[in-house]
C-alpha cells in the first residue's frame, strides 16, 4: 500500500469531514434527507450553532446539498450529495476498526494512566 503524504489541504478536509458533528450528520443524511430540527434531534447535544457551521463546512466541501422547500414557513432539507455517498465506505471501515480494537485501546490508555499517575 502507498504511503500517503496528508499535508495541509487534506488535513483540513479530513479535519472538516471527520470531525465530531460531521460524521453524525453524514450517518443521518445517508439514511434520508432532512431538516435542520430533524437533525438537531437526531443529534441531541449538538447546538444550533454548531450544526449550522457543520452544515456549511460538508455543504461548501460538496458533500451535502442544501434545498430551500417552499412550504409556510419556508423550510430547508439537507440531503447527501452522490460525492457524499463515497464518504460511506471508509467511515464503515474506520467505524468497524474502532469496534474491532476498543477493548485493547482501552487497556492501553488504562496502562498509561496507570503509569502517569505512578509518575507523579
Amino acid at each position: 500500500m502507498d504511503t500517503v503524504f496528508i499535508g495541509p489541504p487534506h488535513r483540513e478536509l479530513l479535519d472538516q469531514v471527520l470531525d465530531k458533528w460531521s460524521l453524525s450528520v453524514l450517518s443521518e443524511l445517508c439514511e434520508r434527507p432532512c431538516r435542520f430540527n430533524e437533525l438537531r434531534r437526531a443529534i441531541p447535544h449538538v447546538t444550533q450553532k454548531s450544526l449550522t457551521a457543520t452544515l456549511r463546512r460538508l455543504e461548501r466541501n460538496g458533500v451535502i446539498e442544501r434545498e430551500v422547500v417552499s412550504t409556510r414557513p419556508v423550510a430547508v432539507r439537507y440531503r447527501i450529495t452522490p460525492l457524499g455517498k463515497t464518504l460511506r465506505p471508509p467511515v464503515d471501515v474506520l467505524l468497524a476498526w474502532v469496534s474491532e480494537n476498543m477493548p485493547a485501546i482501552t487497556r492501553a490508555r488504562e496502562a498509561f494512566d496507570a503509569q502517569e499517575e505512578a509518575n507523579l
